[in-house]
């Protein structure tokens, strides 16, 4: 049995879980000040801890594991996002 220390090894698969909704939210669709549509999604229904990050956008690397990074491509739709 493999050993497991709360706060140094942990599963994170909590984490992984809110990533693959984020992730089945958002990817493919471009956010907007607007309400929903099928090709859109409303920032602000983005959780709170939240950063938009552009191509070749510099960001810090400080790892907060309950702030969601979406990443978008050059014409504004989400590639992929991450929590961290």
């Amino acid at each position: 049995m493999p050993l497991v220390v709360p706060g140094i090894t942990s599963n994170n698969s909590g984490e992984d879980e809110k990533t693959k909704e984020w992730t089945n939210k958002l990817v493919g669709k471009k956010l907007s000040d607007d309400d929903h549509t099928e090709t859109n999604f409303c920032k602000r229904d983005l959780p709170q801890q939240c950063r938009v990050i552009q191509p070749g956008q510099m960001v810090t690397m400080d790892f907060r594991p309950e702030r969601l990074n979406v990443h978008v491509k050059d014409d504004g739709s989400v590639s992929h996002v991450h929590h961290g």
